[in-house]
């Protein structure tokens, strides 16, 4: 697995904070971020089950930079 960090939510905590990841070789985005309570949780089941091997967290809006730049590495990926 190659996993290639991204950056970590700018305005966290260092040892606690959203991070996001892209593994090339799965070419899959790895996503650290705040559990959802169970509110959230709770809406989100509206749209469908959340399977065991699922989670949903959260992440801040003002990470879209940092969003924007793991979908800018997962594009020039070489396996697609």
């Amino acid at each position: 697995m190659t996993l290639h960090f991204i950056a970590k939510d700018p305005e966290s905590q260092q040892d606690h904070c959203p991070s996001v990841w892209f593994d090339d070789e799965a070419q899959e985005f790895v996503v650290q971020g705040w559990k959802a309570d169970e509110i959230l949780q709770l809406k989100c089941l509206e749209s469908g089950p959340i399977p065991d091997n699922e989670a949903v967290v959260r992440l801040p809006a003002r990470m879209i930079d940092v969003l924007r730049k793991v979908i800018d590495v997962a594009d020039r990926s070489a396996v697609r």
